[in-house]
């Protein structure tokens, strides 16, 4: 089965907000979370939406032959961790000062080819018919 996997690190974004849009596409087929993805409001979705297209794009390479076909493709794994934060000082009463953590975050997405099961056909045996009589009108 084939896959591939794409990761962007050092997101500036907290990972909280980014898990928000990414549970929106978890397990879902690429062009359906591409969809979801680009037309989601929210500020996280491009950068996510990026991160799956380049998750393609390295699963489309690494196949030989070429050959394959977005639909056939599913998001089978995709997670956030939470990268470092950078600490900043803001300004508070009476000369203090309160800490501040802007967090971010690295997001991995993992896409493989769906693979189609055979199902066998069994051969089915037609059943009886029953006829029923209508009541004559006498």
């Amino acid at each position: 089965m084939l896959e591939a996997r794409a990761v962007n690190r050092y997101i500036n974004s907290s990972p909280r907000k980014m898990r928000l849009v990414i549970d929106l596409i978890r397990g879902k087929s690429v062009p359906e979370a591409l969809g979801i993805l680009h037309f989601s409001p929210k500020h996280a979705s491009r950068v996510a939406e990026k991160v799956l297209r380049s998750a393609v794009s390295n699963l489309q390479n690494k196949d030989e032959a070429g050959r394959t076909e977005t639909d056939t493709l599913y998001i089978k794994e995709v997670f956030v961790d939470g990268g470092p934060g950078m600490k900043r000082m803001m300004p508070a009463p009476m000369g203090r000062a309160y800490r501040i953590v802007k967090r971010s975050n690295h997001l991995t997405i993992v896409v493989a080819q769906r693979v189609e099961k055979v199902k066998k056909v069994q051969a089915v045996k037609p059943k009886e018919k029953h006829t029923t009589k209508k009541p004559t009108q006498e």
